[in-house]
């Protein structure tokens, strides 16, 4: 009877970390329903800059916030400004909720004009000749003191836009276009 009742505490345990992990990303979703807030707080590393910004308000996105982030994200090599999809920084503010964390993210790459991301890919073949940085659509960035890998897996359980995992060059993309992963 003990054996007994040792299983099926160990099945009751494990069905319920499997029910948690599965409602993750809808309560993470559903804090995107609520009228609270987004706050967003980022380190951009080839700048140095540092902004945090309230780009959603609790209602509406904030003009002037996402005036903020777009040129935050810039390509600097050309110091060109494009305008990003707020839905970008909602999937960051969904991850980080995910990963239960408030810290900075480190921002590696955001916009890159056309010229720019030939450039990159003349000397690397990571980089896609159609990429979503192209179109204001995607970020490279790791968060100080979360491990990639569970970076990479909140951002894999969003099942939201493209996920690419870069652990020698330490990051991991997302991007808003279609659902897919590398």
């Amino acid at each position: 009877m003990d054996k007994f009742d040792s299983q099926r505490r160990k099945l009751l345990a494990l069905g319920g970390a499997i029910i948690s992990t599965a409602l993750l990303p809808s309560q993470a979703f559903a804090s995107l329903s609520t009228s609270r807030p987004r706050i967003l707080t980022l380190n951009n590393l080839n700048t140095g800059e540092t902004l945090k910004t309230e780009f959603f308000n609790g209602t509406r996105y904030d003009k002037n916030e996402l005036a903020l982030l777009n040129h935050f994200f810039r390509d600097y090599r050309a110091n060109k400004v494009k305008n990003i999809d707020p839905k970008l920084f909602d999937h960051l503010y969904i991850l980080q909720a995910m990963l239960g964390t408030r810290k900075p993210v480190q921002l590696i790459s955001g916009y890159r004009t056309l010229a720019t991301n030939n450039q990159l890919r003349a000397r690397s073949k990571g980089v896609a000749k159609h990429s979503y940085h192209t179109l204001g659509q995607a970020m490279d960035f790791h968060i100080d003191g979360i491990s990639l890998n569970n970076i990479r897996k909140a951002a894999l359980n969003m099942r939201s836009g493209g996920v690419g995992y870069y652990p020698d060059s330490n990051f991991v993309h997302i991007d808003t276009g279609p659902i897919r992963q590398w």
